[in-house]
């Protein structure tokens, strides 16, 4: 089954970062987001990727591209050019990179991705967003309804702890936990090929336009994920993600 990953929006909530590159390529633990969402795909057997482009998407072609290159040893004949790898990191994935346009919304992304996938179940996940969920229990839940879309709700880490007061001196403070929030869209989706009915034009939003009229139907079904999940949108959240990686124990990394 293929994984299809929205990686061709602006990121301005992320403007530090994605002012010179898009935000499936901001860095954690020194590599792409993107990365640490394919492995997690792959450490569960799904390994053929297809990326919605946009926002500089050069650069995530030039990532894939040149990935065997910049993870080896070389040798290179200045003669005449050749290039010799002699070992390194490989990955056995196969991607597509589809140019879906650069103002192209994401519903416009999705149906793209289903053009390229064909008559096809497929996955769908953002590029900016990590979790621990296990992808085969996902799949088994949408196979078993029958519907023709399940989307991952989750719970979102609170971002303010909460303070008791009595007159200006605090009394006590809790770290709000993350189940104290309400159930939020965290992605990993999975669908079928009549999502295409729902998805008119590049214009379309996935999640204000066609989400709702799948939800109108009754063909969208919500696989609840109660463990880690954590999104990139500011530099808040990239600076929580790098810490979580270097303190060895960074809980989206399934493939240990």
């Amino acid at each position: 089954m293929k994984v299809g990953i929205l990686a061709g929006g602006f990121g301005t909530r992320l403007s530090e970062e994605t002012t010179l590159k898009p935000k499936p390529m901001v860095e954690i633990g020194g590599r792409p987001i993107i990365w640490h969402i394919m492995k997690g795909y792959a450490h569960y057997g799904f390994n053929e990727f297809v990326i919605a482009l946009g926002y500089k998407g050069e650069i995530i072609k030039d990532y894939f591209i040149n990935y065997h290159l910049r993870s080896s040893s070389l040798s290179v004949k200045l003669s005449h050019g050749e290039v010799i790898v002699h070992d390194g990191e490989r990955e056995d994935w196969v991607v597509h990179l589809l140019d879906t346009g650069l103002n192209t919304n994401t519903g416009g992304r999705v149906r793209r991705i289903a053009q390229f996938i064909g008559n096809e179940s497929f996955m769908l996940t953002y590029g900016d967003g990590v979790s621990n969920i296990d992808l085969v229990k996902l799949l088994a839940f949408h196979q078993n309804h029958g519907k023709l879309a399940t989307v991952t709700a989750v719970r979102p880490p609170a971002r303010f702890g909460a303070i008791s007061f009595a007159g200006d001196q605090i009394t006590h403070f809790m770290e709000k936990h993350q189940v104290s929030e309400g159930w939020v869209n965290g992605g990993f989706f999975v669908l079928e090929p009549g999502i295409m009915e729902y998805t008119h034009d590049d214009l379309t939003s996935w999640e204000s336009e066609s989400m709702d009229r799948l939800a109108h139907n009754e063909q969208l079904m919500a696989y609840r994920h109660e463990a880690f999940w954590q999104c990139m949108d500011t530099m808040r959240d990239v600076n929580l993600l790098e810490s979580l990686w270097e303190s060895g124990n960074a809980p989206w990394q399934t493939w240990k």
